[in-house]
């Protein structure tokens, strides 16, 4: 018998949980010493829903909250939508469900790509067993669930029970195209989804069993990306309109600015770091200089502010595993002056192509 909390009696009552706590309060105060959470029993739990509203229709609220768990059948019983599949859309709201379990779902090739991404991303495969999935049911309502204004609630699946990871949307791209085995292990096309979080602790996400793990920050060889042999993931014609593909200019300044720190002496490395339950990674690490590097293929506005966000968020995280670094944005010419007076106020040391060179402009 599972314990009655104030999750399960929102659940119930399909009203907010902020509603079940307030009961509590008045009828018995501050939680109980030494406790962290109300856990109920027969005589409050029935006093509880003697003060809730009886349900006449669709939930009134949304009533789980980050971390909760329940029993799936518990969330269907009160929102509807199937109880089979890792996609099921609620009959009485507009959310779409989403369980994930990559560890169980690796029969069908599903936890090749499916995980937490070191942006904070999740990326989910979408439903159908055998052959190449296809933008229908489930994937559909993916598909269209951002313009359709509805929201995704994420669930890590350990049946029977599923923990509320938190509301998602997709993101940009919406989706990729991958190939991945079936059961018997022939390849077939899986659409692979690219959801942000709107309000979730993406870390309760069951962990890719891929995923390299790090205790501390990693460094290891840097390899010059070949911008003439780069595969775009998928021909932009077989995704929805505003996916796009990968540009390769960024790659060549990649390749031609490690050439140039291998020359002077200061050769480029890969840096990785764990950070909340993913690894991110700077395009490069110049470990001579203590640079974390992030590059752009543009100098327009948008492309530098990106980049500053980025690499600020590498030194960051790098900094607080007590790695000595600091910023650096690449580029692949000179910004504007406002722009160079903004990196130089942040600390971020500007690299920029000039001609078969690259200017360093330090802060």
């Amino acid at each position: 018998m599972d314990p009655t909390t104030p999750a399960l009696l929102a659940l119930e009552a399909g009203v907010s949980q902020k509603w079940v706590r307030e009961i509590l309060r008045e009828l018995y105060g501050t939680l109980p010493e030494d406790t962290t959470r109300w856990v109920l029993d027969d005589l409050q739990a029935e006093e509880v829903r003697s003060r809730l509203p009886a349900r006449d229709g669709a939930p009134r609220d949304w009533a789980l909250e980050v971390g909760d768990t329940v029993r799936r059948r518990q969330l269907h019983r009160q929102y509807g939508g199937g109880q089979q599949g890792g996609i099921s859309s609620s009959s009485r709201t507009s959310d779409i469900f989403i369980f994930t379990n990559p560890a169980r779902r690796s029969r069908y090739g599903y936890d090749l790509h499916e995980g937490l991404q070191p942006d904070g991303s999740f990326a989910y495969t979408g439903e159908g067993q055998s052959g190449d999935q296809e933008f229908t049911r489930g994937n559909k309502a993916l598909l269209n669930a951002a313009d359709e204004g509805r929201t995704i609630r994420v669930f890590n699946a350990q049946p029977p029970y599923a923990t509320y990871v938190g509301a998602f949307t997709t993101g940009d791209p919406l989706c990729s195209l991958h190939e991945i085995p079936d059961a018997d292990g022939n390849l077939r096309r899986a659409i692979v989804f690219n959801l942000v979080p709107l309000d979730a602790n993406p870390t309760l996400l069951a962990p890719n069993p891929g995923q390299l793990r790090l205790l501390k920050p990693q460094v290891g060889r840097w390899d010059p990306p070949d911008a003439s042999d780069i595969n775009v993931i998928v021909d932009a014609t077989q995704l929805p309109p505003g996916d796009r593909i990968v540009s390769r200019q960024e790659f060549q300044l990649q390749a031609d600015f490690g050439h140039w720190l291998t020359d002077r002496g200061t050769p480029p490395s890969r840096l990785r770091l764990p950070v909340a339950g993913a690894i991110i990674e700077p395009d490069m690490y110049v470990e001579a200089e203590g640079w974390v590097v992030e590059a752009k293929k543009s100098t327009g506005r948008e492309y530098v502010r990106m980049a500053i966000g980025q690499v600020l968020d590498y030194t960051h995280n790098a900094r607080a595993l007590d790695t000595q670094v600091s910023p650096m944005i690449l580029l692949p010419g000179r910004a504007e002056s406002d722009l160079r007076e903004l990196t130089a106020d942040l600390g971020i040391t500007l690299a920029s192509r000039d001609g078969d060179s690259f200017e360093l402009v330090r802060p």
